[in-house]
Parts: structure tokens; C-alpha cells; sequence
């Protein structure tokens, strides 16, 4: 990577991650990206296959308001799942499409920390991060030396250990950090929906707060779109919610998806 250039942040859904055939395209995808001269780095989620560990484990999954309620035994399974098997399967794909790539967690280089999240509605989430910031230099090393990132979205806690971070916060904060010019979200559906259920070609950051205050914008779609407004606040240019028959299409630098701006 130049001096200078804005690399892409492309953030690989944990259900998007559970069909070979569609993680098979994604990647295709990136590496062609990656191959015509983009940067790019990659966060991934990973929550189905973290779910099959813990009940392979007898442990109980539990959620509270789309937040995995994370002991240290969960925390465990996460880790392992999160910086082993899923990061560790992306990055051999990426090697098959003759892409160099490196796997890490955001532990590793302080690339990110978090703070502790408090309870919320009077539940104890445990350790679960909130409100990360992130320090891309092992990112940027990485780039320059002619790498592709693969990073996991854990967290190192501002005051020690580990914690749990949702891929979507993960992935906001490190394009924020970068000045991406781009953050593009690699879901399981075609883009951002209105009211009346019609997907949106273009959305604003007023326009954005407004499904979500309305609560028209629900399930898996409210923490990418409060993501994706964090990453507008911190100067990223562009933010795209895209399906995967427009993955491609979006890394060719066409129109796909919902397309996030400021105004």
C-alpha cells in the first residue's frame, strides 16, 4: 500500500460465512479486488459457527438484544471459533485465489480496545466490549508489506483481557481509523429497507437515524446501520450494505446494495 491511499474495509457476515458457496464468491471477489490495486482489509463475524461450539461444549447460548451474553467460558469458545477456525478458513481461501493474506485478532497489536459494556436493561452481558477505538498500525504494516488483513473482532479491555466485540462495531471503528474511503457490509440480504419493505438504493445519515428511531430498521440491520453511521461521523466516504449477488458488482466499483452517505 501506497502512502496516501484510503483502503477498503470489507466486513464478511457470520451467516454469509455458513454457505461455502456464497463465502466462496465473496472471497473471489476481494481477491480480484485486492488483485486490480485496492487495499483492503477484512473483519469477519462468525456467530453461527460460535453457536455450534458452545452446544457442542453443553453450553448455553444467550442473547440480549442482539449481544452475546459472554462468561468467561463463552468467551473461551468465541476466541477459539473467532481467531481460529473462521479466521484461519478465510485466510487458507484467500491463499487459494493467490492472495497473500494474515489472520489476527483485534488483541493482537492493540488494534482494538474497548471498554466493558454495563448492563443493559439490568442484564449482565459480561465480557463484551463497547465503544472500541482502534490503533491500525499493525494494519497498516500488514498492508505495506503487501498483506491482506483478515482480522477478528475481539477486543483488548482497557483495563486487561479479552472481550467479545460485535463485527459490525469492529469493523466501523477500524475503518474510521484507517480513513477508508469505503466500508462495505457483505450480508445475507440485498441492502436496507424502508418502512414499507423496498430496498434502498441510497440512504443519508439523516435518513438512516430515522429507521432506526422509528424502528423500521430491525434484527441484524440496526447494528450495521448504527455502524455505519459511527464510520460516516469519523470521515469514512462511503458506507454499502450489500446481498451476495451484488458483492462483485460493489467491488468493481458499480451500484449494489444500499449506498450510505452523509448527505
Amino acid at each position: 500500500m501506497n502512502a496516501g491511499e484510503r483502503p477498503w474495509v470489507v466486513k464478511l457476515g457470520g451467516s454469509l460465512l455458513e454457505d461455502a458457496a456464497r463465502r466462496r464468491r465473496a472471497i473471489g471477489a476481494i481477491a480480484r479486488a485486492w488483485k486490480a490495486g485496492t487495499p483492503v482489509v477484512v473483519v469477519h463475524g462468525g456467530g453461527k459457527k460460535i453457536d455450534e461450539h458452545l452446544s457442542a461444549l453443553g453450553l448455553t447460548r444467550s442473547v440480549h438484544r442482539g449481544l452475546r451474553v459472554t462468561g468467561p467460558a463463552t468467551l473461551e469458545a468465541v476466541v477459539g471459533v473467532l481467531a481460529g477456525i473462521v479466521n484461519k478458513t478465510l485466510v487458507g481461501e484467500l491463499r487459494s485465489q493467490g492472495i497473500a493474506a494474515a489472520g489476527l485478532s483485534g488483541v493482537d497489536g492493540g488494534t482494538l480496545v474497548a471498554e466493558r459494556h454495563p448492563p443493559l436493561d439490568g442484564v449482565d452481558l459480561g465480557l463484551v466490549g463497547t465503544a472500541p477505538r482502534a490503533w491500525p498500525g499493525a494494519l497498516r504494516a500488514l498492508l505495506e508489506a503487501g498483506l491482506l488483513p483478515v482480522l477478528a473482532p475481539l477486543a483488548a479491555g482497557r483495563e486487561g483481557g479479552i472481550l467479545n466485540l460485535n463485527a459490525d462495531t469492529a469493523a466501523a471503528a477500524v475503518a474510521g481509523a484507517l480513513g477508508s474511503a469505503r466500508l462495505i457490509f457483505f450480508t445475507d440480504v440485498e441492502g436496507v429497507r424502508d418502512g414499507d419493505g423496498r430496498t434502498l438504493s441510497r440512504l443519508t445519515a439523516a435518513a438512516a437515524q430515522e429507521l432506526l428511531a422509528s424502528g423500521a430498521a430491525s434484527g441484524g440491520m440496526r447494528p450495521k446501520l448504527a455502524a455505519a453511521l459511527d464510520a460516516i461521523g469519523h470521515g469514512v466516504g462511503e458506507i454499502v450494505i450489500a446481498g451476495p449477488e451484488r458483492h462483485a458488482d460493489v467491488l468493481d466499483g458499480q451500484q449494489g446494495g444500499t449506498s450510505l452517505v452523509a448527505a
